[in-house]
């Protein structure tokens, strides 16, 4: 499914920290207070295991979905 810019506009707050994904990794987190910013989840393997990290990108709606998929494209 494909994230669209009407549903992150209209993605409205809850009680806790929400994911909207983008596809790959990258999502949009909604917090309570109403912000929302654009991360991408990603493993790395460190002492033989897979550890999870996030990147940040910036607060939507900048930058440009489009522009941090390629961004993500590049790190994978």
């Amino acid at each position: 499914m494909t994230l669209t810019n009407i549903q992150c506009k209209n993605a409205k707050p809850k009680e806790k920290p929400y994911k909207l994904s983008a596809g790959r990794g990258l999502y949009l987190e909604i917090m309570p207070n109403g912000s929302k910013y654009w991360r991408m989840k990603y493993r790395i393997k460190a002492d033989g295991k897979l550890k999870e990290k996030r990147i940040a990108f910036g607060v939507y709606p900048e930058p440009r979905r489009t522009k941090n998929t390629k961004v993500m494209m590049k790190a994978i």
